[in-house]
């Protein structure tokens, strides 16, 4: 196993300055913008509850008044708002939150890079990830220990897709570089095997699931895409574009409508009852590089889709044939880094995806920081990022869990879990409780106990005092990270 690297670590360092400030809200007061942010990533969105003072107090347009979720609520019962404005009001405070967002647990669980992440659909506080080893984890960040370890077979076992069995919740669907699509309980047993190439030329690279339709769809390395039922029965095997499928979604309330992804730089949806080969198609989005996923929005009416360089487009059921939205934010493609992929927040109109600085980018500055950006996904604008100095890595995949509140990222080697100060503040003093409870962390508390007892007789050389071990479940863990510089 490779030696442990601290996390997020790298040669090259944050000035100063940039340490004071984890959470950037653009487009409010209280907070330095990052640097090199102009004319990159998106426009930038205003306060919903800024006031006009240019004029001494007087008003040169309509006057905004701040509108509260109570407020909101009221007015939907006494039908005198859309339910459209009713969820806007929702998305304004849960933006509002944001400025709140810091870290509060990582782990390093894997002697190789993390590669896919996903969500437990019932247990908010639980998610599996994946890694390039094919080792995977399933982790419940609230309580102490709480870890099942699912062992990979190391080189080549790279773990592409993986999706909760719906039918099943403690089971998991696996594509990997083995050249498999699998099904695996949480010990790690194999329950079925719904394809297999029998090749090492040749992989599986994503893997979607419908619980309406029971069907599974897993796409491959060479432009193949498989649509099996439940009992791994084969419906149809059809090469559906000409290069690699980066990645395959099902539409969560159209099943029969399948979103393909490929580096031939083309994005594709099909319907499932008429698939007679690759022509048959029933919209084509050409786009300007390879392209590294295409996601569905929750309510199925839209489709994000992320390149391989600097575009993050959104689609529209309305007309599926041109983009809605062209964003554009570097994330270039690099061969040692997970490709980067944003993804839509579960209950709100909102975008979330890694920056990776790029000095070819409009509005690049040197030392800009490697932030996880949210844009609004019908304006387009950037309205908040995230940022923590500790952690200064490129963060390649980000997800909010089913509730909504709480994010997590993976860093190189690292998963990060994000979630609001008070929150964060509630949750580590049940940690510390249940620390102590299990004896560890003593030697440390009585370590700083016996420092401040000497720094009352004076200073002392550094060979008396040793260094405090980490406490288990602490915020900040030791962790491997290596990441490419640009």
């Amino acid at each position: 196993m490779a030696p442990k690297r601290q996390a997020g670590r790298g040669k090259r360092s944050f000035p100063p300055p940039d340490k004071s400030r984890c959470v950037q809200v653009p487009g409010r007061g209280g907070g330095p913008q990052a640097p090199g942010r102009g004319g990159g990533g998106g426009p930038q969105a205003p306060s919903s509850d800024r006031r006009d003072d240019a004029s001494g107090g007087g008003l040169s347009g309509p006057r905004e008044y701040p509108q509260s979720i109570i407020w909101a609520l009221c007015q939907h019962k006494q039908g005198r708002a859309p339910q459209a404005s009713f969820q806007q009001c929702l998305q304004q405070t849960f933006l509002h939150s944001l400025g709140s967002y810091r870290l509060f647990r990582t782990a390093s669980p894997f002697d190789r890079r993390t590669t896919c992440l996903e969500w437990h659909p019932t247990h908010p506080s639980t998610l599996a990830v994946g890694s390039k080893g094919g080792d995977v984890i399933l982790w419940d960040y609230e309580v102490l220990d709480k870890i099942c370890f699912i062992k990979g077979i190391g080189a080549g076992g790279c773990i592409t897709g993986m999706k909760f069995n719906p039918l099943n919740t403690n089971q998991l669907f696996f594509s990997s570089v083995e050249g498999s699509t699998i099904l695996k309980d949480f010990v790690g047993n194999t329950i079925r095997v719904f394809a297999r190439t029998n090749t090492w030329d040749n992989w599986y690279t994503s893997v979607d699931v419908s619980a309406t339709n029971r069907v599974v769809v897993t796409g491959d390395s060479v432009g193949n895409v498989i649509l099996l039922n439940m009992d791994g029965k084969e419906v149809w095997n059809l090469r559906l574009h000409k290069k690699k499928v980066s990645h395959v979604a099902l539409n969560p309330h159209c099943d029969w409508l399948l979103a393909t992804a490929s580096v031939d730089q083309t994005v594709k949806i099909w319907d499932l009852r008429q698939v007679r080969g690759k022509s048959c198609f029933l919209h084509w989005m050409p786009h300007e590089h390879a392209v590294n996923a295409a996601c569905f929005s929750p309510d199925g009416a839209r489709l994000l889709t992320t390149d391989q360089h600097s575009e993050i487009r959104v689609y529209s059921a309305s007309h599926w044939a041109s983009p809605q939205l062209l964003i554009p934010h570097p994330h270039r493609h690099f061969q040692h880094l997970t490709p980067i992929k944003a993804t839509w927040h579960p209950r709100f109109d909102l975008i979330t995806v890694g920056r990776y600085p790029d000095p070819n980018f409009p509005g690049f500055t040197p030392y800009e920081p490697r932030t996880v950006d949210l844009f609004d996904g019908t304006s387009g604008k950037m309205v908040c990022q995230l940022h923590d100095p500790d952690c200064s890595g490129i963060i390649s995949l980000n997800k909010f869990n089913p509730m909504g509140d709480t994010l997590a990222s993976t860093m190189g080697y690292n998963i990060l879990i994000w979630n609001p100060e008070e929150a964060v503040r509630r949750k580590q003093e049940g940690l510390i409780k249940a620390m102590s409870e299990h004896g560890i962390g003593r030697d440390c508390a009585a370590h700083r106990n016996s420092r401040r007892r000497r720094s009352r007789r004076g200073p002392t050389s550094s060979r008396e005092q040793p260094k405090c071990p980490r406490l288990q479940g602490d915020a900040r863990s030791k962790g491997k990270g290596k990441d490419p510089r640009p």
